[in-house]
Formats: structure tokens, C-alpha cells, sequence
């Protein structure tokens, strides 16, 4: 690891740029409640004025994506679409007059659900869907699709369902995208949808399973939704019948792309995506580059960063670790709500320092966005203090 000085520069320029703290708060919530610990341990000292914080909540393609391009300056445009058990769900996409950012988590995502319940198999992605054809009414150049946080294994059925597919059973019916509605589908009709054509589609999502198998998305993910070891099972089973009669239908590399990296992200509608024509990218490094990070750290002498968990995951390439990639030779800071990493590992990510939730209480904060708020507030305090310091080396 790169040797810095921890000498407090006159102006000491912080730019807070966290993910969300899942069940607590949004990232947004976060960088705000740093800040104001920084900005409180400057008044302490007596050198108020001498920390400039520049807040940039970050995404990575999960929920909050929709929320941290609105903070970096997209408009936020409403609409009601499907949520993930029918039942309208008044959500928003973000739109800058090119790039339109549409969200799996606020549309048919987990949190959604009516009182939270579960439903591993009768979950749909039509909102998705829904929330894709309200974007294509803007006129975008392109769409960014963030594939975190669904509450359907439904293989995308649902939002193909509202940009223009039509599933039917063996007795003419037609099928409203769910998990149990995949192997009861018999005949697909396709209907190109014009406006989809001028629209380059980016799929953000930094998961690599296949549809299928033992990696699979139902494997994978399905006990995440409620699903039993039955209920995986027969969701495996219902995407591959439903490959099958997607490849009959004749859709360019149905079977193909069903094992492509990715296409298991999102309970299968990563593969939707693909078969759309979706451009994969990874969702950490694309939001940062969305949301202009690399010109926003250049102005900073120290960049704090986190997000609810450190870990193995963190390491292998989930947002904080790609924001240390990115942050050049200055101070790395990480804020969590609990980290599994111990201090000897903290160079494999360039950090400076760990700072967690779990250092500053006894209580679970993972569910109490008050405390959590407060812990932030108190750790932002002793971030800014320790900065503050004078010199040593």
C-alpha cells in the first residue's frame, strides 16, 4: 500500500461517496450524516470552515441506482407500473435528456411487496417492463438497466410480457410473466416495439450466474424470495422449458445466452435482457463513470467511502473496492455497518482506515436507521478529528 500523510491540508476536501447501508439507510442518508459529523469535529477544533465535503451516494445497478443519479443531478420522473404481485406501486426512473436509469428494486423488487411477503413463485417483472416503456416515452439514447433486487424468478417473462411479448398455454390462454407461468408456457407471439430499436439498453449488474444449474439463479438466489429446495427445483425446471420454447419461437440465441455470465442476475431477467439485445456491463464501475466520479476524487484530498458490509464480496469487486481502485494516491476511507476484514487485509483494497458500526454499539443497527444515522454522525466526527490533526507522518 501507497504511503500517505496523514498532515491536515488548510482546507481539508473530503468527498463522501458511499453506497446505501441495506435496511438502514440510503446512500444518500449516509454521505449526509458523515458530513455532518465532519463539519461537527471542525467546529470542535475551532476551524470551522476548514472541511469541504462533496457528497456523492453511489449505486452499483442494485436499489438506490434510480436515488444516486438523481443526486448527481438527473431529473427524477414518477410513474405507476406492476409491482411484483400486480398491485400498483407508484416509483420513478431518473432521466438527464440522454441516458434514462430504470430500476429492478423500486419497480418489482423486493421491497415492494405487499407487508414484505415473500412470493418465490407467483412474483412477476412486469414493472420493469412497465417502467422501460414509460422511459422510452422521453426519447432516450439509452437506457440503463439496474438488475438488483427482484423479488421474481420469472427468467424477465414479466417485463417481455410489457414490451410486447405474448405468452400462451396449451389451451390459448395467455400467460402473465411468474415463476409458476414458465413451464406452462406453449407458444410465444413477439411484436417488435419500435421505440426499443433506436435505444441502446446497458445492463448494469455486477452478478455472473447463468440462468441455470447449480449456480443458477433459483439455486442461487431462489431461497433469498421464499423459495423452498421443491420450489428451486421447480424453478429450474420452468426456465429451462421456458428456453426452450423461447429458442422455438425463434429468438436469436435463446439457448446460447440462457449459460452467458449474467443471465441469472435479477431472478432471469438479466436474461430478458440479453435477448433484448443488452449491452453487460459491470454495474459497480458503470455508475461510477455515470455519475462522473473520476473528475469529482481528482478535486479531493481524501475520499470516505462504504457501504452495510465488508467482506470477501467487497473484495472481489462490489462497489467500496472499486471506488479504492479508482481513488488514485490519497487516503481511502471505509465506513460499514460491520466488517469481516480483518486490519491485515485492509491494504489488499488500499484502505486507510475501517470504521464500523459495530465499533460504536452493542445494538443491531442494521434496522434502526435512527441509530445508525447517529452512529454515522459520531463516526464522521472522529473521521474529521483524526484529519484534523496536526501533522505527523
Amino acid at each position: 500500500m501507497t504511503s500517505t500523510s496523514t498532515a491536515a491540508p488548510k482546507t481539508l476536501r473530503t468527498l463522501i461517496a458511499p453506497d446505501k447501508f441495506k435496511g438502514s439507510r440510503t446512500a444518500n442518508e449516509v454521505a449526509q450524516a458523515l458530513a455532518a459529523g465532519l463539519h461537527a469535529a471542525a467546529d470542535e477544533a475551532g476551524a470551522s470552515g476548514t472541511v469541504q465535503c462533496e457528497l456523492l451516494p453511489l449505486a452499483d445497478g442494485g436499489d438506490g441506482s434510480v436515488d444516486a443519479a438523481v443526486a448527481a443531478g438527473f431529473a427524477r420522473h414518477s410513474c405507476t407500473v406492476a409491482g411484483p404481485t400486480g398491485e400498483p406501486v407508484q416509483t420513478s426512473i431518473a432521466f438527464d435528456g440522454t441516458t434514462a436509469v430504470v430500476e429492478v428494486a423500486n419497480t418489482c423488487g423486493l421491497a415492494p411487496l405487499p407487508d414484505g411477503r415473500l412470493e418465490a413463485l407467483g412474483a412477476s417483472s412486469r414493472g420493469f417492463g412497465d417502467a422501460i416503456l414509460f422511459a422510452l416515452t422521453l426519447n432516450p439514447a439509452r437506457i440503463v438497466l439496474a438488475l438488483g433486487g427482484s423479488a421474481s424468478t420469472d427468467g424477465g417473462m414479466g417485463m417481455l410480457t410489457a414490451l410486447g411479448h405474448t405468452f400462451y398455454d396449451a389451451g390459448g390462454n395467455q400467460l402473465h410473466g411468474s415463476g409458476t407461468a414458465l413451464g406452462r408456457t406453449e407458444s410465444v407471439w413477439r411484436s417488435a416495439l419500435p421505440q426499443l430499436a433506436g435505444t441502446e439498453l446497458v445492463m448494469a449488474s455486477d452478478v455472473h450466474n447463468p440462468l441455470r444449474g447449480p449456480q443458477g439463479a433459483p439455486a442461487v438466489f431462489g431461497p433469498q424470495k421464499g423459495a423452498t429446495a421443491e420450489q428451486v427445483s421447480f424453478l429450474d425446471e420452468g426456465l429451462g422449458h421456458f428456453v426452450d420454447k423461447m429458442a422455438e419461437a425463434g429468438l436469436p440465441g435463446a439457448e446460447a445466452l440462457a449459460a452467458h455470465s449474467g443471465a441469472g442476475s435479477a431472478g432471469g431477467i438479466g436474461y430478458a435482457c440479453l435477448l433484448l439485445g443488452a449491452k453487460q456491463v459491470s454495474g459497480a464501475d458503470y455508475f461510477l463513470d455515470l455519475l462522473d466520479f473520476d473528475a469529482r476524487k481528482d478535486g479531493c484530498d481524501v475520499v470516505i467511502t462504504g457501504e452495510g458490509s465488508i467482506d470477501e464480496q467487497t473484495l472481489a469487486g462490489k462497489l467500496p473496492a472499486a471506488v479504492a481502485r479508482r481513488s488514485g494516491n490519497r487516503p481511502i476511507i471505509a465506513v460499514a455497518g460491520r466488517s469481516l476484514l480483518p486490519k491485515e487485509r485492509w491494504s489488499d483494497m488500499d484502505l486507510t482506515r475501517v470504521f464500523t458500526l459495530a465499533e460504536y454499539t452493542d445494538r443491531d443497527s442494521s434496522k434502526d436507521p435512527e441509530l445508525s444515522a447517529s452512529l454515522l454522525r459520531e463516526i464522521g466526527k472522529d473521521i474529521g478529528t483524526s484529519l484534523l490533526q496536526p501533522s505527523h507522518t
